[in-house]
C-alpha cells in the first residue's frame, strides 16, 4: 500500500504571507446609512418623544412609516452596478463597487497608523459608523457606513501591526 503525501503550501494553514500573494482576510458591507438618506432616517428613528416609555416613541412610529423608504435604500445598496464592500486583506483595506468587486479605491496597511470610529448623525441607532484612516493627523482614507465599526477596526489594526512587523523584521534582516 502506498500512502500520498500531500505537501502543504503554506506553514500554517489559512495563512498566506503578503510577500507570496494578496489574501482577503475579512469582508464587510456598509449599512444604509454610508448614504445621507439613511442617515436621515436613523436621525428621525432617534426621536424619543414622548420619553414615557421605549415602544411608544414618535421615533418608533416614524420607524414603521418608514419601511417603504428603508426597503428601498437596502435594495439601492445591493444593487449589482451599485454594491459596495469592504475588503481586508493582508496587504491592504480596499474598497470594491459591483458584483464583479471592481477596486474604486484602496490604502496599504503602512500608509496609516491609526483608525478613528466618527458616529456621524444618524448612524448610532444603526450601530455604525465611520472609519477614518490616519497618519499622524492627517486623514488618509475613510469607509462610511462601517455596520459595528469597533469589530472592523480591531481586524485592520491587527492586520496593520502584523504587516508593519513582517516589514520591519525584513528590512532588518536584508
Amino acid at each position: 500500500m502506498s500512502q500520498t503525501r500531500v505537501q502543504p503550501k503554506q506553514a500554517i494553514a489559512g495563512v498566506t504571507p503578503a510577500q507570496v500573494a494578496e489574501a482577503t482576510v475579512m469582508t464587510i458591507w456598509p449599512s444604509i446609512c454610508a448614504y445621507s438618506s439613511g442617515r436621515f432616517l436613523g436621525t428621525l428613528y432617534e426621536i424619543r418623544f414622548p420619553d414615557i416609555n421605549r415602544a411608544m416613541r414618535l421615533g418608533n412610529l416614524i420607524a414603521l412609516l418608514s419601511v417603504p423608504h428603508a426597503l428601498l435604500l437596502y435594495f439601492w445598496k445591493v444593487l449589482p452596478w451599485v454594491a459596495m464592500k469592504y475588503t481586508l486583506t493582508n496587504r491592504r483595506v480596499v474598497v470594491q463597487r459591483g458584483i464583479q468587486g471592481v477596486e474604486e479605491r484602496s490604502v496599504k496597511l503602512d500608509a496609516f497608523d491609526a483608525i478613528d470610529v466618527v458616529v456621524q448623525d444618524g448612524q448610532a441607532w444603526f450601530k455604525a459608523g465611520d472609519l477614518l484612516f490616519k497618519n499622524g493627523q492627517r486623514e488618509v482614507f475613510r469607509l462610511a457606513g462601517v455596520n459595528r465599526p469597533e469589530a472592523f477596526r480591531a481586524a485592520c489594526l491587527k492586520a496593520h501591526i502584523a504587516y508593519v512587523g513582517v516589514q520591519k523584521a525584513l528590512a532588518r534582516s536584508h
